[in-house]
């Protein structure tokens, strides 16, 4: 009796500390969406998180999104970190990354071309961490972290303030060695080799693995056929498709997302707005076919390059669906097969609908 009223009752200390983890679970949520990456002691697992936006925008409200996660995860970081960034203008982010380096951990930066200026890119610089650019009229258009070898951060979040705080993305947070070489294995033919773009060559250590007990696909763009791998996949879809796309202008995706609506698959997207015009879009050729597919809601940007597959495979990453990214841009992908992460990309969608419903 007594063990048991010490543990229903609580002193002062416990319930102030108590109110404080509630108010610290509350403004993380309100924040972005997703579970508490892993603590990284050599437990393998998946981790995936969101952007939430806010409307309108305030600046000085930007704080404690997916840039502060990252920067506590670099901020832990011992031996070895590489970045491929398309865009980076996080101070914090950037900030950490110094202070590594500082501690004695390898820190190396590869970038695009078009963005080698940017803050985060310049503020390395003076640092006197490496940086490499593509130098090419392709994108470098990855989006991924290495951490110490084991961790990897990827995605369609650029490192920008916009990217964290106006667009919505994902990042997926990948605990594996196994997955973190074929990564490390991408990084160094850009920043060791200079093979970008078409120059690179097909070398993925482990194109299939299991990540505690979910199989995992990895591949990257252009050398790893990417398009043929979400081709194959989209085959299989018997009963539901779901997309949230910043760009679709990928003729043979769209012809075999209209042939499984024909066959009698649920399919539902929603593209970024600005994309829906744009020359090559196939927005309304699928919506005059019946397709269920909207233009977003985000007054920003929805950046999501997502598909979700009878609510058990997920396809993510910096892949857009375009004839660029099959054949000319560095990029990555992840083919999750695991229910359960599909149902938080299904929540996510879900949430990225109804905000285009609403805007219609």
């Amino acid at each position: 009796m007594t063990q048991n009223t010490a543990k229903g009752r609580l002193g002062w200390k416990e319930f102030l500390l108590s109110l404080f983890l509630i108010f610290a679970a509350w403004a993380g949520a309100e924040l972005f969406k997703g579970n508490d990456p892993a603590s990284g002691g050599g437990q393998e697992g998946i981790t995936v998180m969101f952007t939430t936006p806010r409307y309108p925008d305030a600046p000085s409200q930007h704080y404690g999104g997916l840039d502060d996660r990252l920067a506590e995860a670099l901020d832990g970081a011992q031996e070895s970190v590489d970045i491929a960034a398309y865009d980076f203008d996080l101070v914090g982010v950037a900030e950490a990354l110094v202070a590594a380096q500082q501690r004695g951990v390898a820190v190396r930066l590869v970038t695009d071309a078009d963005y080698e200026q940017e803050l985060g890119p310049e503020r390395l610089r003076r640092a006197g961490i490496p940086v490499v650019s593509d130098e090419s009229a392709a994108f470098m258009h990855d989006k991924f972290v290495v951490i110490d070898g084991r961790q990897v951060w990827t995605g369609s979040w650029n490192l920008t303030d916009n990217g964290t705080y106006r667009n919505n993305n994902n990042v997926v947070i990948v605990d594996s060695t196994a997955v973190a070489e074929n990564y490390t294995a991408e990084f160094e033919e850009m920043f060791g080799d200079r093979q970008f773009g078409d120059r690179s060559p097909a070398e993925t250590p482990h194109p299939q693995v299991d990540v505690a007990g979910m199989a995992v696909e990895n591949a990257f763009s252009p050398e790893d056929d990417v398009q043929r791998k979400i081709l194959a996949v989209l085959e299989t879809a018997q009963s539901d498709i779901r997309f949230m796309v910043f760009t679709l202008t990928d003729n043979e995706i769209s012809k075999l997302l209209n042939r499984k609506l024909r066959e009698g698959v649920s399919i539902q997207g929603v593209v970024e707005s600005r994309n829906v015009g744009a020359s090559g879009a196939d927005f309304e050729v699928l919506q005059q076919v019946g397709m269920d597919i909207l233009q977003d809601g985000n007054p920003y940007m929805m950046h999501h390059k997502v598909l979700i597959v009878d609510e058990a495979i997920v396809i993510t990453g910096s892949y857009n669906f375009t004839r660029n990214a099959a054949e000319n841009n560095d990029e990555n992908a992840l083919i999750i097969y695991s229910p359960e992460i599909a149902a938080q990309y299904l929540e996510e969608f879900q949430r990225v609908y109804r905000q285009a419903e609403e805007a219609q």
